[in-house]
């Protein structure tokens, strides 16, 4: 007769070896074929509890085959939101029922938004921070300005020098796209006080005729106003000709826009020439374009003029950085945000389009929305698509920032890790740090919680920032989490490791992640949303699934395959392969003591009584807390020796009934609590009490 110790010990050091001749039994290789080319074809849960082959593999593979009968009780714990604490799934005891439910996404993933809360929040961030940046830049220019003009000894000099010619462009409106250089560089040379300087002969010349011009459309516009107003006053006189007064009107004012289009286009024209003329005597420079002896290209008032008519002419800029504006600009965009249900919407809402490429300092007016259109269409995850055949980094943040798939309609954020992962990392955290202060006065656990919670809320808006492997790698601080929220020690993985982990092909079972004896990096690397090159990318699901929650639902059918069939010869060995896999999610004495299993281990391996069952709560977990320390079962060595002693005593306190087909142990994993028919409904409503609060 084999021994439990003999049995577990031999399992457990050559567990994947064992798992792998589980995994090739025909039986378990059919039943694994048929879910994964099935489970992709599954929409809803009725779907799923249709077909008969998939739901049972599942309900398997989380130990709730007793309940598999009570479909619409099951219907209801997959259906339940994981993170609402008051949902039906999370008021239940059983932890299994949570971790079937997590094992699908039949609510959805993330909804397909314009921006998501994460988005949203950055894009503003960056809109104030490219607004500062822009007055910054203002203050740079006019630096620079004041430090090279001195330095300038020819027209042509400041105009070959793009920052300063820009600064006077600005300052004196210049545009400089209908205006070649040597146009300006005669401007320059000019003197405004003598008439025939180019200047004068050029545009000046041209003033009083100009003049005459805006006066005379300006009238006219006048005249047009005024008789649209006295047509319509006739309309509502009696005997009116309606239709001849309806005509006049709708000519009339074809008049007063033809007339405005004239006044705008010569308030430019004379603007601009103003600005010519005021630009030539702001500087000394001769007919030739040089310098006379001694003489600098402006004098200081004209420098302090330059540089106020440059301020003047960044009013917006000044406007748009202000509190009072950018406050009105955010709450505007934050509205019309929720109109935005496609591509097409957001390039037709200013509040929207207009902040956005103004957050990454693209500026509205200067760029087509057709091609703002193709950078929100592109695949990022694609290095040959339009918005990095740009060479901007403007562009590619823009299109980060939303989300939009290749036809213009809403698709989900493109994120390294789900919400969902991210709140089980953020809750697995929690949990091994108050675990590992299990043994601390009540003040430091306090202490110790608060600190993990912390932590955990700064990881959850961290991750958001990530967009690579690499990303996520350089930040140490984030990993270790990642590490300590699996049970692992960080000391004990090194980087280098985990990029080898993080390279490797999650589909090929001799990739260098899959060969590893502890299966948890598998788990880290399939929980990220990264492509075979590292990148964040949006993966595609397998039905209900995404692909860790796959993978985890096919290594849990085989681990409860595995232990089936260990437990129809020897239930110890059952018993101990359960007490492992569960190792790690206990927190308390508590979480021990409602599950029958894990209670039967405990009081084996310690030689106590069944009687001890019967026990109040709160003296049964003194027992617990006694005999062994809860922290400790994060420790794989420190399980594996507590479970050989455990084998042991099974040995010992069973030697009749080991290697029978039948024992009365079997009933420790039948009913809704995975059980031991010693365990009082006393113990079993007090721990509900206590988990309530």
């Amino acid at each position: 007769m084999v021994t439990t110790y003999f049995s577990y010990s031999y399992i457990t050091r050559n567990l994947k070896q064992s798992l792998t001749r589980v995994e090739q039994q025909p039986d378990v290789a059919r039943e694994a074929a048929y879910y994964k080319a099935n489970i992709g074809k599954v929409k809803t849960v009725d779907d799923f509890m249709k077909d008969y082959r998939l739901y049972h593999y599942a309900t398997k593979a989380y130990g709730l085959e007793d309940m598999a009968y009570a479909k619409a009780f099951m219907k209801k714990v997959l259906e339940s939101d994981l993170s609402d604490p008051t949902s039906f799934v999370n008021k239940l005891v059983d932890k299994r029922y949570q971790e079937f439910a997590a094992a699908f996404s039949f609510n959805g993933t993330a909804t397909p938004v314009a921006q998501s809360d994460n988005q949203t929040d950055e894009m503003i961030g960056l809109y104030t921070a490219t607004k500062k940046n822009q007055v910054d830049a203002i203050a740079d220019d006019t630096n620079y300005y004041s430090t090279e003009i001195g330095n300038i000894t020819s027209a042509d000099q400041l105009l070959n020098n793009d920052r300063l010619r820009n600064y006077v462009f600005s300052a004196y409106g210049i545009d400089q796209s209908k205006w070649p250089p040597d146009t300006i560089s005669q401007v320059l040379r000019s003197d405004p006080s003598d008439p025939t300087s180019y200047v004068n002969t050029t545009f000046a010349s041209q003033l009083s005729g100009l003049n005459a011009q805006l006066a005379q459309a300006q009238s006219d516009a006048d005249a047009a106003d005024l008789k649209i107003t006295d047509y319509t006053k006739q309309l509502s006189q009696p005997g009116a000709d309606v239709t001849q007064l309806n005509v006049q009107i709708v000519i009339e004012k074809y008049h007063l826009d033809s007339a405005k289009k004239i006044v705008s286009g010569l308030d430019d024209q004379i603007a601009t020439i103003k600005g010519f003329v005021d630009l030539a005597g702001a500087f000394e420079f001769s007919p030739d374009g040089s310098l006379p002896a001694g003489t600098p290209a402006q004098t200081a008032a004209n420098i302090a003029l330059t540089k106020q008519r440059f301020d003047t002419s960044k009013a917006d800029v000044y406007q748009a950085a202000s509190p009072i504006y950018e406050a009105l600009a955010v709450k505007q965009f934050r509205a019309d945000l929720l109109k935005i249900t496609s591509l097409q919407a957001f390039v037709s809402t200013p509040g929207v389009y207009e902040f956005a490429l103004g957050a990454v300092g693209l500026d509205p007016d200067k760029v087509s929305p057709e091609i703002i259109k193709k950078v929100l269409e592109s695949d990022l995850s694609d290095p040959k698509s339009y918005v990095y055949t740009l060479k901007d980094t403007r562009y590619v943040q823009l299109a980060h920032a939303f989300n939009f798939d290749a036809k213009g309609n809403l698709t989900t954020p493109l994120v390294a890790q789900d919400s969902a992962e991210v709140l089980q990392i953020a809750r697995d955290y929690v949990i091994q740090a108050v675990k590992s202060a299990s043994t601390a006065s009540p003040q430091q656990q306090k202490a110790v919680r608060a600190q993990a919670t912390q932590d955990a809320t700064e990881y959850q808006q961290a991750i958001a920032g990530i967009d690579s492997v690499s990303d996520l790698l350089a930040n140490r601080p984030m990993v270790d989490l990642i590490l300590l929220a699996k049970g692992l020690d960080p000391r004990k993985v090194t980087t280098e490791f985990l990029k080898k982990a993080f390279a490797s092909d999650l589909n090929d079972k001799k990739s260098f992640v899959n060969t590893q004896s502890d299966p948890r990096f598998a788990e880290i690397v399939a929980s990220f949303n990264f492509d075979s090159k590292g990148n964040v990318a949006r993966l595609p699901m397998i039905g209900p699934q995404k692909r860790d929650q796959l993978r985890d639902t096919q290594a849990n059918y085989l681990q409860q395959s595995l232990e089936l069939q260990q437990g129809e010869t020897n239930p110890g060995v059952r018993l101990a392969l359960y007490f492992q896999r569960k190792a790690g999610d206990i927190t308390s004495a508590y979480d021990i003591l409602a599950d029958k299993a894990l209670s039967e281990v405990f009081r084996t391996t310690f030689n106590l009584p069944d009687s001890m069952a019967a026990m109040p709560i709160d003296q049964q977990a003194k027992f617990v807390d006694k005999f062994m320390k809860i922290k400790d079962l994060s420790d794989p060595a420190k399980v594996a020796k507590l479970l050989n002693r455990f084998s042991a005593m099974y040995d010992v306190k069973n030697s009749e009934s080991t290697g029978q087909a039948q024992s009365p142990l079997l009933n420790l994993f039948q009913g809704s609590n995975s059980g031991l028919s010693s365990m009082s409904e006393a113990t079993y409503l007090a721990i509900a009490k206590l988990r309530s609060h």
